[in-house]
């Protein structure tokens, strides 16, 4: 079969195994063209591409032969014992009925499904019927011409942008009013709603059929889904890299035809949502490509390759690489006909890794000035980090045990890799720094005001104090302050001393510390940053990622 998973099986009991039964949500589809696979869906969502063999063993097997019946009927080049191990690997794929667990799959509802790691996915509508009554109109939109228009729009938005470029920093770099930013937010949402209907239409245009739409949480990130599974049938791989891309061609055109737009708007607070969502909706495009994780430009890479389950066999030579050289062993390709499979699997290993760590250098500090509940959300993602960690690395012992590593190198190795890592949290080290806001008054006197959770240890009198103002996606500073007193006071500060939005209301509960100015800023509230010299990593990690979690 040219489809795995990579879920754990409930084991078919004898009698099931010695007169099989194909599950009751499977079906066999026969090729719609010579040359093209067969194809076996199990439930709405799930298909395996196969060998036409086995297709005929799957049709076959109803329950009522055993396996010298079924090698009977299907004849040469099947015999008893090759209908055996078939029938094992559609049992281990789940494709056949193992009596309770096969009712209970049967009656389980589809319309919230977990998808691993951190995906929850929220079912609201079939979009099938809807799609097949628009078919006039994505007929229209398959033109060349409709190609060279949204080309056209695609380019014409970064040339807007382009020509904007004062207006575009300007706005990526101040803070906004709230009313902008929900504008913008549901700008962002509606716009994944019509990328996701992108990808259902040219499966529909194609023949196929979109199983699902609804709603999801990607790695707690509010997004819009659409099940287009069924693109595995079809039978040109170049029509399942277009169903792939339709959602990033969709996306670009919203954001080129906003970015051509914001040409024609005079109000500076509308001109600055609009010129946010179209770098935002761009910037979002072009991450969609990458194809190390499961998005877009992965599922088109994999539809190229005409290689089902790329990422996940291709981390398997990444993983079985890293084991042969850390613990011996022999070891089997999963992808030995891609010369660069162990590299791209070590990527999609990696980069998993690298957007969380991102995150978290990125929201953090925000998410910790909201409160107890922020602090703990950051604590949360910190240990769900070091949980993936621990399984990866349990995976990489697994592969080596089943490779025949020795005991004795296995356990030198593991040893080193501790001590490596220890090495790295005691002798490696980052530079720390306090984040907080800035308040200015009616009189003029300015104060330095910290959420509870922060480290108050590093704040003294006479301690530099450098000031922001922060944008979307940039900051610039403005001015420099040394703390006053040592002593901070309970107060509060409005929001945007912590988030560059501009409100006067919202007010957090702080500690304040008064500053004496020596390069005064320009906004009535920014953001703050204290130097605390450099900590190693363990405490650089502790302290900003663990700690504040405890100070409330």
């Amino acid at each position: 079969m040219s489809s795995r998973t990579a879920t754990a099986t409930r084991e078919p009991s004898p009698a099931a195994l010695a007169r099989p039964r194909i599950a009751d949500d499977v079906t066999v589809h026969a090729p719609d063209r010579d040359g093209a696979p067969w194809v076996i869906q199990r439930g709405r969502h799930q298909y395996f591409r196969v060998q036409a063999d086995l297709a005929r063993l799957a049709r076959a097997v109803d329950g009522t032969r055993d396996h010298s019946g079924l090698a009977e009927v299907l004849g040469p080049p099947w015999t008893p014992e090759v209908v055996s191990v078939a029938v094992r690997k559609l049992a281990d794929s789940r494709l056949l009925d193992d009596g309770e667990a096969g009712r209970k799959r049967k009656n389980r509802g589809t319309w919230i499904r977990f998808v691993p790691p951190l995906t929850v996915q929220f079912t609201l509508l079939k979009p099938e019927r809807v799609l097949r009554r628009l078919t006039p109109l994505l007929n229209a939109l398959a033109s060349r011409a409709a190609a060279v228009v949204a080309a056209v729009a695609v380019l014409g938005g970064l040339l807007a942008l382009a020509a904007q470029g004062a207006e575009l920093r300007t706005a990526l770099g101040q803070p906004l009013p709230i009313p902008v930013y929900l504008a913008v937010a549901l700008g962002m949402l509606a716009t994944t709603c019509v990328h996701e209907m992108g990808h259902g239409a040219v499966l529909t245009y194609y023949g196929g059929r979109p199983s699902r739409m609804g709603v999801m949480l990607f790695y707690l990130s509010p997004a819009f889904f659409c099940d287009v599974s069924d693109g595995w049938r079809l039978s040109e791989k170049a029509h399942r890299v277009r169903v792939a891309l339709a959602g990033i061609a969709t996306q670009t055109v919203i954001a080129g035809t906003t970015g051509i737009a914001t040409l024609f708007v005079d109000d500076a607070s509308v001109r600055a949502g609009m010129l946010v969502f179209t770098v935002s909706t761009y910037v979002t495009g072009l991450l969609n490509l990458l194809p190390f994780i499961k998005l877009d430009g992965y599922i088109a890479l994999m539809s190229h390759l005409d290689l089902p389950h790329l990422r996940d066999r291709a981390m398997t030579d990444g993983r079985r690489f890293v084991a042969k050289v850390l613990f011996g062993g022999r070891y089997e390709r999963e992808l030995p006909q891609l010369s660069w499979s162990v590299a791209y699997g070590l990527a999609c290993m990696a980069f998993p890794f690298y957007i969380v760590t991102s995150a978290m250098s990125l929201w953090s500090d925000t998410a910790q000035r909201l409160g107890p509940v922020g602090a703990s959300l950051v604590l949360c993602g910190m240990a769900y980090f070091l949980y993936h960690l621990g399984r990866g690395f349990k995976r990489l012992l697994g592969e080596a045990r089943r490779a025949g590593a020795r005991t004795w190198r296995i356990g030198v190795a593991t040893a080193l890799t501790v001590a490596g890592i220890g090495a790295l949290l005691l002798c490696v080290k980052l530079p720390y720094a306090v984040t907080g806001g800035y308040v200015r008054d009616a009189r003029g006197d300015v104060r330095l005001v910290l959420p509870p959770s922060a480290d108050r240890s590093v704040i003294g009198k006479g301690t530099t104090v450098r000031l922001f103002r922060s944008g979307v996606t940039t900051k610039e500073r403005t001015g420099t302050a040394v703390v006053a007193d040592a002593r901070g006071k309970d107060t509060t500060a409005p929001l945007s001393a912590f988030l560059p939005v501009r409100t006067d209301g919202l007010p957090q509960i702080v500690v304040g510390y008064r500053l004496h100015v020596t390069q005064a800023p320009a906004d009535r509230t920014g953001t703050a940053e204290v130097n605390a010299g450099k900590l190693p990593l363990g405490d650089w990690l502790y302290s900003k990622y663990v700690a504040p979690a405890w100070r409330w």
